[in-house]
Order: C-alpha cells, then structure tokens, then sequence
C-alpha cells in the first residue's frame, strides 16, 4: 500500500489530469447513450414510466464520477506531499486537560478571574532560603 501511495516515480501530473480528463468525457458519453434512448424524447414512453430507470442510470454516473476522481486525487497524492517540507513535532500543539480554557468547572479553568486565596498558618509554609541572596557583580569586572 506505501508504494500505491507514494510511489519512487509518479506518473506525469499533466498525463494523470489529461487522462483524468479522457475517461470524464468517456463516462459522459457512455451515460449520455444509454440515458438518451430511454427518455420519452426518443421512446414512445411517458415520463412517469422511466423516471425510476433514469434516475438510477443518472446515479450510477455521479457515482462512477465521483469514484474515478477519488481515484485521480490519490494518484496526485504525491505531488500534494511533495510541497510540504516534511512532518515536525510543532506540526502537532497538545494541551493539557487540565489548562484547557473551555473547562466549565470555575476553579479548575485557567481562564477565569483571579481567586482570594485563604492565607492561613496552615497554608504557609518555611521559608527554604537559609542565607541571603549576594549583590550582583558589575558585567565588566571579574
């Protein structure tokens, strides 16, 4: 299936739409002479009567379009990747669950208004600095 999708030499963009373009115009005419006999216009029959007929040959037809296009985009699959300069991990943004804004509980969103946070004995805790901080030395001298 790798080599169906990417193969090592891809047929010629213009050959593939040209080709694309020959057998659009084949089912056309194909439909075309099998509907044209059956509508009233050239048979001694009623609309009424070949509706059903018609409508299925007229389906038939957008499907086998829609089918052989299908087809043609994943041949021209290759000239669609060949643009992109391959797949990097920024390609892909993950956030997560928790910080996500669209979380509808108001204490768990990030994005609502600031909260009062209760400051209780409890609550704070010992100070890890043990020493104080030194100046900061001038950037020119060493």
């Amino acid at each position: 299936m790798r080599q169906f999708l990417f193969p090592r030499r891809p047929m010629s963009r213009g050959f593939l739409l040209f080709f694309h373009l020959l057998l659009q115009m084949g089912l056309i005419v194909a439909a075309a002479l099998w509907l044209l006999p059956r509508t009233p216009w050239f048979a001694a029959t009623g609309w009424y009567q070949t509706w059903p007929e018609l409508a299925v040959g007229a389906g038939l037809w957008l499907a086998a379009t829609l089918v052989l296009r299908l087809l043609v985009e994943i041949s021209l699959l290759p000239y669609h990747l060949d643009t992109r300069a391959g797949f990097a991990p920024g390609d892909v943004m993950t956030r997560s669950f928790e910080r996500r804004p669209a979380v509808h509980d108001s204490q768990a969103a990030w994005t609502s208004e600031a909260r009062s946070v209760e400051i209780e004995p409890s609550v704070l805790g010992s100070a890890r600095v043990t020493r104080p901080a030194e100046p900061l030395k001038p950037q020119g001298s060493i």
